[in-house]
């Protein structure tokens, strides 16, 4: 959880709130097909109850935000160009929302996808 401090009280954004950012954020980068589980565990789980934060891991320590995603990547795109894009989306967004400076965004690329067959 995240506190800012101001005269008038403290603010608190939870670690969900940061995901979500950093989904959206994700899923809106040229590229990205979907979001996917960190492992096979998490997958099953899912099945069970449907997590909001799906694909997204954060980290804080109290002066910054560490953030793992974990996408599904349209098949026959440079994947280095997209993840790089994905980074500097996510990292703009969440520091623009929540004046918390974001160290480090790892993208784990799980597999590729091919959106239009033909």
């Amino acid at each position: 959880m995240t506190e800012k401090y101001n005269p008038n009280g403290t603010i608190y954004i939870s670690r969900r709130a940061i995901a979500t950012i950093a989904a959206q954020s994700a899923l809106e980068s040229y590229g990205v097909v979907g979001l996917a589980h960190k492992n096979l565990a998490s997958n099953l789980a899912n099945v069970l109850v449907k997590d909001p934060m799906r694909g997204v891991e954060i980290s804080y320590d109290g002066l910054s935000i560490e953030i793992d995603l974990f996408l599904i990547i349209e098949y026959g795109l440079r994947i280095t160009t997209v993840a790089q894009s994905v980074i500097d989306s996510v990292r703009f967004h969440i520091e623009k929302a929540i004046g918390v400076p974001v160290t480090r965004v790892d993208v784990h690329v799980r597999s590729l996808r091919i959106s239009n067959p033909d």
